[in-house]
């Protein structure tokens, strides 16, 4: 299955195309890892080929079972898209409670320039409305409480701040926000 979504540019942005992660993206995902801010921020980072392999090919089997649902975000210009800046995966959590986690990233290279919030509100509206593999009532956003840009990227997107959750160390080190956004609130 692919799933492909778009994002309209705005008078300051491009658009934006998101997409599902391909073996020919491995270099600019390796290159996105080689950042010393996005490491900081993330569970896995990814430092050679063998290794980002190994993560797009996980990437697809979340596609294949519907437990993971990511997208590589693309700045079109006026060739088409370019090459992945960006990371929007939706991950199952509990069924029992149709809900599930999102996570982004974006690269050092166009970070500061809204496209995380763009990309983050066109998969939570998919997300929470129309797809059917993963059928959604209420989308969770964790991430550091010291980084600042992930808050508000998660409050632009209309993620309620619902808790402050304990550090969990070795996985995650530092206390957490824990941002809410439900269906209802589309």
């Amino acid at each position: 299955m692919t799933v492909t979504l778009s994002v309209e540019p705005t008078a300051s942005a491009p658009a934006l195309f998101l997409r599902p992660w391909q073996t020919e993206d491995v270099v600019a995902l390796v290159t996105a890892h080689r950042d010393p801010l996005l490491r900081r921020w993330l569970t896995t980072s990814l430092v050679g080929d063998a290794e980002a392999h190994r993560w797009i090919d996980d990437q697809i089997e979340g596609w294949a079972t519907g437990l993971r649902l990511s997208f590589a975000v693309l700045e079109c210009g006026d060739k088409g898209p370019g090459h992945p800046v960006g990371h929007i995966v939706v991950k199952a959590t509990d069924p029992n409670e149709a809900a599930a986690a999102v996570g982004y990233w974006t690269s050092a290279e166009v970070r500061g320039r809204g496209i995380a919030s763009r990309a983050l509100e066109v998969v939570s509206r998919w997300a929470l409305g129309s797809q059917r593999i993963m059928p959604l009532a209420r989308l969770d956003l964790l991430h550091a409480v010291d980084n600042h840009a992930s808050c508000h990227v998660a409050e632009k997107c209309r993620y309620v701040l619902r808790s402050v959750l304990p550090a969990r160390p070795p996985a995650f080190p530092c206390k957490g926000h824990l941002h809410v956004r439900m269906n209802s609130d589309m």
